[in-house]
């Protein structure tokens, strides 16, 4: 089975929300160095139950948490999904160092990311 491994919270100010997240249940949260503005979450010790996130600026209204599904191949399971009747929201893209995510959507218009890890990525 694969498990959803990484939230991501949208938020139109990131910044409140960071500090309401952080206020309310203590999550910390650390600036990405990467190539966009991205806070990593970490919600609690690795040796516990439950995931990390990450928070970004909202960039198109309405746009919700998403929960990201750890998948071997990427291309394999974009295939999957569209031969399911989901569609593909965002074409696989590289994170370089990290690997290659694409966002997509289920028959019901509910958004989730999907994410390869391959830290050769480019």
């Amino acid at each position: 089975m694969l498990r959803v491994t990484h939230f991501e919270i949208n938020a139109d100010d990131p910044e409140r929300a960071i500090k309401f997240y952080t206020d309310v249940f203590g999550w910390k949260v650390k600036k990405w160095e990467g190539p966009m503005d991205y806070w990593l979450i970490m919600t609690g010790p690795e040796d516990q139950p439950g995931i990390d996130g990450g928070l970004m600026k909202r960039e198109q209204p309405g746009a919700a948490t998403i929960n990201t599904i750890d998948v071997p191949s990427a291309d394999e399971f974009l295939s999957k999904i569209t031969e399911a009747g989901g569609k593909i929201v965002t074409p696989k893209q590289s994170i370089p160092g990290v690997g290659y995510f694409a966002y997509c959507q289920d028959t019901e218009g509910n958004t989730f990311g999907i994410m390869e890890e391959d830290t050769s990525a480019k």
